[in-house]
């Protein structure tokens, strides 16, 4: 077995040589085998035994990785493959995780590669996350490649003829092409859907370390039935001889999948926005290895002894250790003390990585997932491409009443590794809040801060995180500051959903500057608004927009930072229970303000503006909006009646029952709130027979016999006035 040092030194030799690098993520439903595959291809390359190949699992090398038997983090590894011709190619692989609480490492892994193979259980078919992790592939402008996994199966546990078999592969590769159909960017539609012909599907079984794909079969003159009776025999070790998975699979890679060469020049344009031809978009719309630094951070560790560990792809130029970098975000320079390549678990120093590869630098302080790394201030990647938001949240406490320190340090450090980690403290109770993406996304969390540093925790049942919205325009609301002085003129107007969707897509958020964030306007613009109303946008929060539609008020412009720093205090927590604000434009229409500046400080403007909106708010129909997610469960078909009435219970709107076999699979969507407790009960309505998975589906509105009851609940646990106050109560 080769050595790690040895294959990170081969690595090292072929980093100069673009056009045979392939940066490739492996995507899947939750056990689906994705895992079980990457064994099989870090096998090729020596650095685990064939024999433990699909079954060591190396990639998921965290504790509760192994103890669970699902992937949480998204793990790299360098791997070198010699082909048949005698060409030498460098793999950076990406093993991502495939439970939905986890799609953030997928998202971000996506912004680090090229191309993805995407792992189909054969018997399963495209589930709920195949659909969501191909999505996110598309998104990035990531080619995908198809492995239909479990072909063992549809021999030995469903007792398919030859013809079913391959019938059952044409159902599930035009599955998967619809939803790249449905997803693919406009200039890729109808090239890069996948097909057997082209050699662009492969299919076999990671577990026993075998596949096929159009051009083995032609080579090996191995053909449908050959494997069907080889399986049905159980002779798929003379399979995985004849056909190891890991040729058949690393050559669709090479031919299919795209070198960083070819991906940066049609990526570079929709990740990065800055200009294509300055020094910097030209260098890395052609992956110049010569050309200045920059680098996108998709990954942060905290490492015990070697501090945070930044991983990334580099665009343009090298990293060398010793050198100062600067962080766009933070805008400050750091040294990079050292450069290492991923192997799994662990990291192997090199003295250089260049442009089209994947490094680790050692030391980043100050870094965090998202940031962008370059020789000199340079116009930052865009954020990841996510509409997915945190839905469950956890009152946490230290047990140690002196730990309080150390629990908020480690708190800092989470959010700065896991973007979709959120924390809060509450000001009114004291409490710490944290919130992820689901109950397992929370509990990791918690074993981290616990376990992983040593912070002993109070936890809080799970809450589940709110929205409020309105639903008209409010009238014409004066709102007046304490010292009777200034007024504003203010209204308040619903987004219509279309409109929010469109906002939440331009990832602009915060003030916009005067004269300085043109392309800021310009995106308004293309989202539909008008050039007037769209340079009188002055901040956004939440998809809520800050809009001044005054002419000729000098003085309203002093005030400007007190009034978009009263929007977002507003918007951060709305009046009916101190939820996030969302798709509401805030129209000044008209304002009076006193000429001497020490009448309109901070005291009085920023109590005005947020009693004002405040009662605007409650004059437009003000509704709670819950989170949902989409269900998938399959199950016996004996227990469909069971299953069917505990969902209704929990105010699941079924989408689809489909029946095959002794199996029947349900697709519905229900409130996140009804799902906190479902695992246990789903498993015992089935006599522990099923599974279940469940991704972030959007807000709704909270069924309207329920708003008063759900605001009192809120409010209560926050330590509010069980109701909210009257309109009338904020202005005079």
């Amino acid at each position: 077995m080769a050595k790690k040092e040895e294959v990170a030194k081969q690595a090292v030799e072929l980093m100069s040589n673009q056009k045979n690098i392939r940066n490739l993520g492996i995507v899947a439903h939750i056990d689906h085998g994705k895992t079980t595959l990457s064994d099989n291809l870090i096998a090729s390359s020596g650095v685990i035994s064939e024999e433990l190949a699909g079954k060591q699992c190396f990639m998921d090398s965290y504790e509760l990785e192994q103890e669970r038997g699902i992937t949480i983090n998204a793990s790299n590894i360098s791997l070198v493959y010699n082909d048949p011709n005698g060409q030498k190619y460098l793999i950076n692989l990406i093993d991502t995780p495939g439970h939905v609480d986890f799609g953030g490492d997928v998202i971000r892994a996506m912004r680090a590669v090229d191309g993805v193979v995407v792992v189909v259980d054969v018997v399963e078919g495209v589930m709920p996350q195949t659909e969501t992790v191909i999505r996110q592939a598309l998104r990035e402008y990531v080619k995908p490649v198809l492995f239909l996994n479990k072909v063992d199966r549809l021999v030995n546990e469903l007792k398919v003829t030859p013809d079913e078999m391959q019938k059952r592969f044409v159902e599930v590769i035009n599955e998967v092409n619809t939803v790249i159909t449905k997803y693919c960017p406009e200039e890729f539609k109808g090239r890069w859907n996948v097909s057997v012909q082209d050699g662009s599907v492969a299919f076999g079984s990671g577990y026993n370390n075998w596949a096929l794909s159009f051009d083995s079969i032609k080579e090996l003159g191995i053909t449908f039935k050959d494997v069907y009776d080889m399986c049905k025999a159980g002779d798929q070790k003379g399979l995985s001889k004849k056909t190891p998975i890991s040729k058949v699979l690393l050559d669709v890679v090479i031919k299919q999948l795209p070198s960083p060469l070819t991906a940066q020049a049609y990526r570079i344009p929709h990740i990065w926005g800055g200009d294509l031809d300055g020094i910097y978009g030209k260098s890395m719309l052609a992956c110049d290895q010569k050309g200045p630094v920059a680098m996108m951070v998709t990954k942060l560790i905290h490492d015990i002894h070697a501090g945070d560990v930044a991983t990334g792809r580099i665009y343009s130029g090298s990293i060398k250790k010793g050198t100062d970098v600067y962080l766009a975000s933070s805008q400050k320079y750091i040294k990079v003390q050292q450069v290492a390549l991923y192997m799994g678990p662990e990291r192997v120093l090199v003295d250089e990585i260049s442009a089209g590869n994947i490094a680790a630098i050692i030391g980043a302080k100050d870094t965090y997932a998202g940031e962008t790394i370059a020789e000199e201030p340079i116009k930052e990647f865009e954020s990841f491409m996510s509409k997915a938001e945190p839905v469950i949240t956890m009152s946490v406490e230290p047990k140690n009443p002196k730990d309080l320190p150390k629990l908020i340090e480690v708190l800092k450090q989470l959010v700065k590794e896991d973007p979709n980690v959120r924390t809060d403290l509450n000001q009114t109770t004291g409490e710490i809040l944290i919130s992820g993406m689901g109950e397992l996304h929370l509990e990791i969390v918690q074993y981290r801060i616990s376990h992983d540093n040593g912070v002993e925790i109070t936890v809080s049942p799970p809450i589940v995180v709110y929205q409020e919205t309105i639903q008209k325009t409010s009238p014409i609301i004066e709102a007046k500051t304490p010292n009777r002085h200034n007024k504003f003129k203010l209204i308040v107007e619903p987004m219509t959903p279309e409109f929010y969707e469109k906002v939440m897509d331009t990832k602009i958020t915060g003030k916009i500057r005067d004269g300085k964030d043109d392309e800021k306007i310009q995106k308004l613009i293309g989202i539909g608004m008008s050039r007037d109303l769209a340079k009188g946008v002055w901040a956004l929060n939440n998809g809520c927009m800050l809009i001044n539609r005054t002419r000729g008020i000098i003085q309203l412009l002093e005030v400007k930072e007190l009034l978009v720093q009263a929007f977002n205090e507003t918007t951060d927590k709305g009046p009916l229970a101190g939820e996030k604000v969302v798709g509401m434009f805030v129209y000044i229409d008209d304002a009076t303000l006193h000429e001497d500046a020490i009448h309109r400080g901070p005291a009085q403007v920023l109590p005005a503006i947020n009693r004002g909106l405040y009662c605007a708010m409650l004059q437009s129909a003000p509704v709670i909006y819950e989170p949902k997610q989409k269900l998938y469960l399959s199950i016996p078909g004996e227990y469909l009646g069971a299953m069917t009435k505990e969902l209704q219970n929990r105010r699941a709107r079924l989408e689809n029952i489909k029946s095959q076999g002794e199996e029947t699979t349900i697709t519905g969507i229900a409130p996140v709130k009804e799902l906190i407790g479902f695992s246990q009960a789903s498993r015992s309505v089935t006599q522990g027979k099923v599974i279940w998975t469940a991704e972030y589906a959007g807000y709704e509105m909270l069924p309207r016999e329920l708003q008063s009851r759900v605001v009192t609940e809120i409010r209560t646990r926050k330590g509010m006035e069980p109701q909210p106050k009257d309109a009338s109560y904020y202005v005079d």
